[in-house]
């Protein structure tokens, strides 16, 4: 009986020994596609993340270059803008410019229309005597023998109750039409100024113009020709000579 216990015993073990393998062996077939579908799946994850990364990375240089690309732009664009404010700027000086150069030009037109009709008007004004004064290149102070001149000049005149003076200032053709007639009005001026505070000319008997290149003495454009070109001529009309010989003539009817 005993021994019949124990068989039974020992076949029990057995069995559940034999049961508790089978169970362990089930589970490791039963987890083991799990497991490398989870493998699987981690790697693929894996290489998901580093594409994704590399995505990001190129995404990255785009927009880079993208924003380089724009920073160009706005340079270029700023660039381009100056430029054109600046020749705007160039544009406008010229126009300045142009403005100064047409009313100076109409300042001289009505100078020189005024003095044609003074002489007009006056029909018994001859011309007594002219001189030239010369000028040295982009000058116009007076030289020394210039102002000799402009003494003798005057005195002559003194004795004379009925005369005007006409100041013509010239230039050469070097430069500017805008700069010539500026430095031709002042060629006149430095004479008048001149003749007035020095000579004692009463200043309503001088008409003063600036022609700038207008009416050359000489022609071209060499040395010779420039320096003769650069002058102010002045002139003295007198009307006592033309009174004289009225008088004379009605003196000779009346003894007649």
């Amino acid at each position: 009986m005993k021994a019949l216990l124990i068989s039974t015993a020992l076949i029990a073990g057995a069995g559940l020994l034999s049961s508790g393998c089978a169970t362990k062996k089930y589970v490791r077939n039963t987890t083991a596609p799990i497991q490398a579908k989870v493998d699987q799946v981690g790697e693929q994850a894996n290489k998901n993340s580093e594409s994704i990364e590399d995505t990001r990375k190129q995404v990255k240089d785009v927009d880079d270059r993208a924003q380089n690309g724009i920073n160009a732009a706005q340079e270029r664009a700023s660039t381009a803008d100056q430029h054109a404010l600046a020749a705007d700027q160039h544009a406008s000086d010229a126009l300045n410019r142009a403005g100064e150069a047409s009313r100076a030009a109409d300042q001289n037109r009505q100078g020189l229309d005024q003095l044609r009709g003074v002489i007009s008007q006056i029909d018994d004004y001859q011309l007594q005597t002219s001189l030239s004064v010369p000028f040295r290149s982009a000058q116009y102070s007076l030289s020394g023998s210039a102002k000799a001149d402009l003494d003798q000049l005057a005195n002559e005149v003194k004795a004379d109750k009925r005369f005007f003076v006409t100041v013509e200032g010239y230039t050469d053709k070097v430069g500017s039409v805008g700069y010539n007639e500026n430095l031709s009005r002042r060629r006149a001026d430095s004479v008048v100024e001149y003749l007035v505070a020095k000579d004692e000319i009463p200043v309503y008997r001088i008409h003063m113009v600036g022609l700038g290149e207008r009416n050359p003495v000489a022609a071209g454009r060499n040395r010779a020709a420039n320096a003769k070109n650069r002058r102010v001529e002045v002139k003295v009309f007198s009307a006592d000579q033309a009174s004289s010989a009225l008088s004379a003539t009605a003196v000779s009817a009346e003894r007649q």
